[in-house]
């Protein structure tokens, strides 16, 4: 008789452009937050440079928000696996998916200690959201998507106007700890940090929520349809969107840097940033994507696929690492060098992230954080190490 005991998707399952995804994602998140520590911190006179300053446009207009908006396409993604996995065996996916999410808020607490920007907790919150759409078909996951996005301009706007929010207030509660050399007073400004900075700011707490719902609810209604697994057949869509996105995020972008100088009384009450930066995502997706299933940079893409099966590793260990490059816990360089710096700093960490993932996946068969994270949401232990491992045979 098989059997039906509820089980992770093997690696062998897995669908390679989700990873690749994934990995291209990282190096964004990595770039994001290290750019943070040019800026934190007491002020310091650094000359401008023409690369650093290019740097500087280039994250703002390709990178920034693409990362984290990505991932929560992805997300949404892999929600609907796993609970068509779930109930496929018989199970409860609902009872299932929130202890997932309740172990995915242990994991975010521990990685706000080392990161005050982490973003797990926001993906394990709206994963409770999620619920609601788990029957739910791609067409009205797309429609409540839409919705959101429509609103987030005007109600970020509304927001805004409102001035709820101080920001130096905020800082005024956790960055007297930011030069300290005890670990245990980082952790407190870390954690000090994501509740003031991000739980008790409605901008992020409300407007960053809706987007990253949206994103999901997109990501759940890609997989209600297959897309990733049925690539090729969407070539010529891919095609169009890949176009149609970068105009838009080419005209979008450079009227609004254009207009906003003059500070015209429309963005008072509308407020586009978050369009322009999915408009920027998707295009980044789906030229991954054709790229993919042309064949092209395929030594780039396998090398970014090992970073996406271990995406959660990867993540909290960019997040652990910061400190000890950064703060006086560690190396102690704050922002007391050139931009280009800290974007240096970043590629350089991610490439060595690239070596460790593939040694480590050619040896094991998940990151060491899923593996715990897997066997506490499933409740059970499974084994680590791959079969034709001759070390597991001891």
């Amino acid at each position: 008789m098989q059997s039906t005991r509820v089980q992770p998707i093997s690696a062998t399952n897995r669908i390679a452009i989700v990873d690749i995804l994934r990995g291209w994602a990282i190096i964004g998140v990595v770039i994001g937050n290290y750019e943070y520590f040019s800026e934190a911190g007491n002020k310091v006179h650094r000359t401008p440079d023409l690369f650093s300053t290019s740097l500087q446009y280039f994250i703002a207009y390709v990178l920034a928000s693409k990362s984290w908006t990505m991932l929560s396409v992805l997300f949404g993604y892999g929600f609907a696996i796993v609970m068509n996995n779930v109930a496929a065996k018989g199970k409860n996916p609902i009872i299932f998916f929130c202890r997932r999410m309740w172990w995915l808020l242990v994991l975010a607490f521990i990685n706000s200690a080392f990161w005050w920007g982490d973003i797990l907790k926001d993906y394990a919150i709206l994963g409770f959201i999620l619920l609601l759409f788990y029957k739910r078909s791609a067409k009205t996951s797309m429609i409540a998507a839409a919705v959101l996005l429509l609103l987030v301009p005007f109600l970020a706007a509304y927001i805004y106007s409102l001035k709820l929010y101080n920001p130096e207030e905020a800082k005024a509660h956790f960055m007297s700890l930011y030069y300290s050399h005890n670990w245990i007073d980082i952790f407190v400004m870390n954690l000090k940090g994501t509740y003031y900075r991000e739980i008790l700011n409605p901008g992020y707490a409300i407007i960053v929520h809706m987007v990253m719902l949206a994103c999901m609810l997109t990501g759940f209604a890609a997989q209600r349809i297959d897309l990733f697994n049925r690539l090729p057949e969407f070539k010529k869509q891919l095609k169009v969107v890949f176009f149609s996105s970068l105009l838009f995020a080419v005209v979008a972008n450079a009227a609004v840097f254009f207009t906003a100088k003059a500070h015209p009384d429309f963005f008072t009450w509308f407020k586009p940033y978050f369009w322009l930066s999915i408009g920027t995502m998707i295009c980044i997706l789906s030229g991954i994507c054709w790229l993919h299933i042309n064949g092209k940079m395929q030594r780039f893409f396998n090398s970014v696929q090992a970073m996406g099966k271990m995406t959660l590793t990867n993540y909290m260990m960019q997040s652990i690492l910061a400190p000890f490059i950064f703060l006086n816990v560690g190396l102690g360089i704050f922002n007391t060098k050139p931009f280009w710096f800290y974007i240096l700093v970043a590629l350089l960490v991610f490439i060595i992230q690239i070596g460790l993932s593939k040694w480590w996946l050619s040896r094991y068969q998940f990151g060491p954080v899923e593996w715990i994270w897997r066997q506490l949401s499933y409740g059970k232990r499974f084994p680590i190490r791959k079969k034709n491992d001759p070390v597991s045979l001891i």
